[in-house]
């Protein structure tokens, strides 16, 4: 794996090769290679050798572009108020379920899970340090600026990115993978992710001396 793929920003070119290995790993799962990226992408394997690596940079490349589709959060901490942070935390809760439930993204999960625990295949560890890993570090700072602003009360921003992500992901995930269609619908990612925001900031909220409930 060359060692400035974590720092790897995809130029347009290389964007289109990921896709294309996104589109691939959704039909053929774990028989990836680079030479049916190649033919998929109209590339020869020497490209893919030279941007990748191997096989395991080029999953690290596809992780990493996907999780790329993950919006950022965006906030000033400087003029952080409860209606900002509830509306950043939110706006992330729909775009990363949005991509969670993809099935890309499942498609994705599945096989790191059938790779778990191998000698040969690093791709769950892969999955777990730049998913949900690299999902906790850019919601992270939102959550302490928001305790640095007396808008919430934890001792651990790990543990209370990890309450958010359970009460936005719930089972969902589960069921995707056991090949649950009706597991949520586009429709239902918005509602999902502004019941999980509620119920956080209703277990986090620092809210003033004798009033329990969020802002309206």
């Amino acid at each position: 794996m060359p060692a400035t793929l974590v720092d790897f920003e995809p130029t347009p070119r290389q964007g289109e090769v990921l896709d294309a290995a996104l589109g691939l790993l959704v039909s053929a799962g774990d028989a990836l290679t680079m030479s049916a990226v190649a033919r998929q992408a109209k590339c020869s394997k020497e490209t893919l050798y030279n941007w990748f690596g191997d096989r395991q940079g080029l999953l690290t490349a596809i992780v990493k572009w996907q999780a790329s589709k993950v919006g950022i959060p965006e906030i000033d901490p400087t003029r952080l108020d409860a209606q900002g942070l509830r509306r950043s935390i939110e706006n992330f809760g729909q775009s990363l379920l949005g991509v969670l439930t993809g099935e890309i993204s499942v498609a994705l999960n599945r096989v790191a899970i059938s790779h778990a625990g191998s000698d040969h295949s690093q791709l769950g560890n892969i999955v777990l340090h730049n998913g949900r890993f690299a999902m906790g570090r850019r919601l992270k700072p939102v959550l302490e600026a928001g305790r640095a602003a007396g808008l919430l009360n934890f001792e651990n921003s790990e543990e209370a990115f990890r309450s958010f992500f359970g009460l936005l992901v719930r089972d969902t995930q589960i069921r995707l993978l056991l090949g649950d269609a009706e597991a949520t619908s586009p429709g239902q990612i918005n509602t999902d992710a502004a019941r999980a925001t509620e119920q956080f900031i209703a277990l986090f909220g620092a809210f003033p001396s004798g009033d329990t409930s969020p802002d309206p």
